[in-house]
């Protein structure tokens, strides 16, 4: 008769003992060569007619392992299940199991050992209702305002192709290479396209591109060419590091490809209608009042981001949970589909830890809030999700709708895409529920204020 035996070897780390007798595991490979050898085809003998004795030389031994290696996965899988076992990830074999030799011609007794990682139970300080957490509520100032009116204004104005550079209003289609000190192009370095605007520039680069012409050139450095504010957006947009200070003394060279220049569009009911379709606006009033509510959208949007990227950190660093840390590295090690180096489990330990933490938190949670996700929910996000691979400007006729549900329900029998999108709906429905739970405190701060707002822990969260 087989034995199960579990004993705790560390912080939630259990060990589990299964031992078979051949009484155990004999009639099943008897069985298993008895129905090898009704459905086997071996040149000389008919279907079905093969000798017991051919089958278990040919096949025996392989039979032997299999049976006995399966027998042993069912008793652990068993006393799991009766157990209740909440696990982490599969189990593995035990350091401490020794080498097996599986002979059929000696049948003996087997003892394997396993190792389990077991769930904690945990409490969520964050959520004991005393804690409070700031909201940043940014004030739309009146220069965020002036600014996005410019830009509208140039958005809505006429686009003329003049032959040379003469205005820090004109705009250039220009294409940056990297090059070294020497002004000379860098081997497969950066080369990207943008759209600038002369008045991006520094006031000195300003008066080298007056006169230019289509493919003229000229070469410069980063941090010298673009102001604090527009820095940043220009590195990243290179597909460097805004916060590597090394990135902002590279030289580019700039290509002129296309000079254009935008009369700016005088505010008034022709442009609010350019701007705002079908929205009836009159006034400069009705125009910025619209505006206004719109970038107030943006920004709450940004800082409920970043409440949510705080509420992440906190509730992964400030949940105190027991994490069975040995038996979650061995499984790093041995339980993938690839081994991994202690060297590389080190390495790896840090973003895994983060990631278990808040996958025991957010299980907890999502259980405690009975949250779930509707066929239709599912439907609607992956509307939403093709719609803005196209651009949210998609007007929908009727035949494009049968189009798009047909896509739609495509896309939603791709497993990894319908994961992905549940998981995504979850967690939103997540953070709405810990906006509830959590008192939040709105504070007004400016633009420059929350942009200088530190993170309370050093990792980053995208949901």
């Amino acid at each position: 008769m087989a034995t199960v035996l579990q004993e705790n070897i560390g912080v939630q780390h259990e060990k589990i003992k299964v031992t078979l007798t051949k009484e155990d595991y004999l009639p099943s490979i008897d069985k298993a060569l008895k129905s090898y050898s009704k459905n086997v085809a071996i040149p000389g003998f008919r279907k079905g007619m093969v000798p017991l004795g051919v089958i278990r030389k040919m096949y025996g031994q392989s039979v032997f392992t299999d049976e006995v290696l399966r027998i042993a996965g069912t008793k652990l899988e068993e006393h799991l299940i009766a157990n209740k076992a909440e696990i982490f990830a599969r189990p593995i074999p035990s350091e401490s199991q020794s080498q097996l030799k599986f002979d059929i011609n000696n049948p003996i007794e087997y003892t394997f050992e396993f190792e389990i990682g077991t769930r904690p139970e945990f409490t969520i300080p964050l959520l004991s209702g005393s804690e409070t957490m700031p909201f940043h509520k940014i004030e739309v100032s009146d220069e965020m305002l002036k600014e996005e009116i410019e830009r509208l204004q140039y958005k809505a104005g006429e686009m003329t192709e003049p032959e040379v550079v003469s205005s820090t209003d004109d705009v250039l289609n220009v294409v940056f290479d990297q090059v070294d000190a020497e002004g000379i192009e860098v081997v497969g370095g950066i080369k990207k396209d943008n759209s600038l605007l002369v008045k991006y520039f520094s006031p000195a680069l300003q008066a080298q591109l007056m006169g230019k012409k289509v493919n003229d050139s000229l070469v410069f450095v980063l941090k010298e060419t673009f102001d604090e504010k527009l820095l940043p957006a220009i590195l990243k947009d290179l597909g460097l590091d805004p916060m590597d200070a090394s990135a902002k003394d590279m030289s580019f060279k700039l290509t002129i490809t296309k000079l254009g220049h935008v009369d700016k569009m005088e505010m008034g009911k022709e442009m609010f209608e350019k701007i705002y379709p079908g929205r009836s606006l009159e006034t400069d009033e009705d125009f910025i009042g619209v505006l206004k509510e719109e970038i107030q959208a943006y920004w709450d949007n940004q800082s409920r981001n970043r409440l949510h990227n705080e509420m992440f950190e906190r509730l992964v660093h400030e949940t105190p949970i027991a994490i069975p840390e040995t038996f979650l590295k061995r499984w790093m090690s041995v339980g993938g589909e690839t081994y991994k180096s202690p060297e590389q489990v080190e390495k790896e330990y840090g973003s895994f830890d983060h990631q278990i933490r808040w996958q025991l938190i957010s299980d907890k949670l999502i259980e405690e809030s009975k949250l779930t996700v509707e066929n239709e929910e599912m439907e609607q996000a992956a509307r939403m999700e093709i719609m803005s691979y196209f651009g949210q400007s998609m007007q929908l006729t009727s035949t494009d709708m049968d189009w798009m549900d047909s896509l739609v329900e495509k896309q939603l029998k791709d497993e990894k895409f319908a994961n992905e999108l549940s998981s995504k709906i979850l967690t939103n429905k997540l953070f709405q529920v810990l906006e509830q739970r959590i008192n939040l405190q709105e504070t007004p701060v400016s633009f420059k204020e929350f942009s200088e707002l530190k993170s309370s822990h050093h990792h980053h969260h995208d949901h």
